[in-house]
């Protein structure tokens, strides 16, 4: 068997399609097309979708268990063929074997490892222990509550120490505090590096569990099953439910999931974050185009120390708009002297609106953090975006002052180029086509 790497996937599935015959018409229904999904080491993957979406049959096409109509699993770098070894599974109903007490429930996962039986014992007391269940190994699963009985779930899981803990809608069938309780004590098993698996699939549809636990959330479509995209979940762990961060992620993706044609970005794999944090020079838009009007008018090209002279400013002020006029595509700078492009001198010679959408169309094409954030506001379809949304992500790179202030200038540039608003009571942010 192959041997994952840091760069191989644990979990590859490409192209699956999952079609089951319909004997009464003589048809077929399609419950996945298309499915192609990588896990990697060391992360959470969440599967979100609406009931019909074929999260639970991809689910089961990885774990083995059922043969998908088109495609390939492949586990740690070997096609899946039959129930795959590197898995396990938590499933929504307990699925325990009622004649066998909490202790034989577990170590039943172990029956095909062919260990000692110190060896089964050990594994068995340790993965009770982990799910807090010491004390009750002797216990029937009629003797348990919901939620003690789905805890001996994740043991038997833990105890086999898969690569892959497969997740199906786990917490869905407990009430709302015992789910919230369990839920809490995986995520902080992860957090402190104590968890049997190196990583997680799980299947939810429930939107704030995707975001408390995943790294990564892929959204599928329904009727069939297919795959929308993906959101990189960048808030740190551990997660505060009330936390403004928590909120604006969470209504963002609960806009994904109730319009279907909403638009998911795309992501880099290597970024933690929804944002590119490229950094912007600061620098008005006010400032870029008297910059530009100045070299405009004498001719340029203009050396930089004329120019720092005739405006009465320093150089070190006059750098960052020298920065944004180059960034934005209005200029260059060789040996010391500043010349304006095609597009620069149109810029400076336009009207107040045609200067506008220049700098809009300029500013969507050379400065990935105003555009993001753009596509993000127009993702909610008019639902405002707290500030805390963006500086929260801002924060996970820059200092708190740099973050604030490479936000002010996103923000500066975005509402000159007619791409959003801003509510200065509220601290909020919406898309200005809305």
């Amino acid at each position: 068997m192959a041997i994952a790497t840091p760069l191989q996937p644990l979990l590859r599935i490409d192209g699956v399609c999952k079609v089951y015959p319909k004997p009464e018409s003589g048809g077929s229904f399609t419950v996945l097309e298309d499915i192609s999904l990588t896990v990697m080491p060391g992360e959470i993957v969440a599967l979100l979708g609406r009931s019909g979406s074929g999260k639970s049959t991809l689910l089961r096409s990885v774990a083995g268990l059922t043969k998908p109509t088109r495609g390939t699993v492949y586990s740690n770098g070997v096609a899946v063929d039959g129930p795959n070894p590197d898995v396990s599974m938590v499933f929504q109903s307990f699925a325990l074997l009622p004649w066998l007490n909490v202790v034989e429930n577990v170590e039943i996962g172990l029956e095909s490892k062919r260990l000692s039986n110190q060896e089964v014992h050990s594994r068995a007391a340790e993965a009770l222990r982990l799910v807090g269940l010491e004390g009750f190994e002797k216990a029937y699963p009629r003797e348990l509550s919901g939620g003690m009985q789905q805890r001996v779930g994740f043991a038997r899981a833990f105890v086999v120490q898969p690569r892959v803990l497969m997740l199906d809608e786990p917490f869905s069938a407990l009430d709302v505090l015992t789910a919230e309780n369990l839920r809490g004590e995986i995520a902080d098993l992860w957090e402190a590096g104590h968890f049997p698996a190196q990583s997680v699939v799980l299947v939810t549809h429930n939107i704030e569990e995707a975001i408390m636990l995943a790294d990564r959330v892929v959204v599928m479509s329904s009727n069939p099953g297919r795959i929308r995209g993906e959101i990189r979940v960048g808030l740190e762990r551990p997660r505060e439910r009330n936390s403004s961060a928590f909120r604006a992620m969470a209504d963002h993706v609960y806009t994904i999931m109730t319009n279907p044609d909403t638009k998911i970005m795309p992501v880099a794999s290597e970024s933690r974050s929804i944002l590119d944090i490229s950094l912007l020079p600061h620098a008005r838009p006010g400032a870029i185009s008297g910059l530009l009007e100045l070299v405009e008018e004498y001719g340029g090209p203009e050396d930089v120390a004329v120019i720092s002279d005739r405006l009465r400013i320093e150089a070190d002020d006059l750098l960052p708009i020298l920065d944004a006029a180059v960034l934005l595509g209005f200029a260059t700078v060789k040996e010391g002297d500043v010349t304006l492009t095609e597009i620069g001198r149109t810029f400076a010679d336009a009207e107040v609106e045609q200067a506008r959408t220049i700098f809009r169309e300029q500013a969507l094409t050379f400065a990935p953090m105003v555009r993001t954030i753009h596509e993000v506001l127009l993702s909610t379809r008019g639902k405002p975006v707290h500030e805390d949304f963006f500086l929260d992500i801002l924060d996970e790179h820059y200092s708190d002052e740099e973050a604030r202030n490479q936000f002010e200038t996103a923000l500066n540039w975005g509402r000159y180029a007619g791409l959003l608003e801003y509510d200065s009571d509220e601290k909020t942010l919406q898309s200005h086509e809305e």
